[in-house]
């Protein structure tokens, strides 16, 4: 493993504050990876990496991002569940980077479902 540099120090220290920035309130949308042990074994953490990183480059102060665990439809992992205030809440499935990334950038920035990936949508609004 090679050694970190100062740099990579205050690159780690600025990701964390706004993760943690992220899970403290005032979030409008909440983005949920479900990451039981067949959502892990499906790929659930390159979903949750993408993700990540597809925030990273938006300032978006409200968006909290939780993992969770199994949600039980285990054929379908990795799920990602997407709740906006006022919105019906929606869960994705068969998830990736690249779909991660699309869902991210269409339905939480744009307000556009992505109906290809959707697996169901739920009326229990935010």
């Amino acid at each position: 493993m090679s050694k970190m540099t100062i740099a990579d120090l205050k690159n780690i220290k600025e990701q964390t504050r706004k993760a943690t920035a992220l899970r403290e309130g005032g979030a409008t949308v909440k983005i949920t990876v479900h990451m039981g042990t067949c959502g892990i074994a499906a790929g659930a953490r390159d979903v949750m990496e993408s993700l990540l990183e597809v925030m990273t480059e938006t300032d978006r102060q409200d968006i909290r991002v939780v993992n969770s665990g199994c949600m039980g439809m285990c054929s379908s992992e990795p799920n990602v569940t997407v709740e906006i205030k006022g919105q019906d809440q929606v869960i994705y499935q068969h998830m990736d980077r690249n779909k991660m990334r699309q869902v991210f950038m269409r339905h939480v920035m744009k307000g556009e479902v992505q109906t290809d990936f959707a697996l169901a949508k739920s009326s229990g609004r935010s």
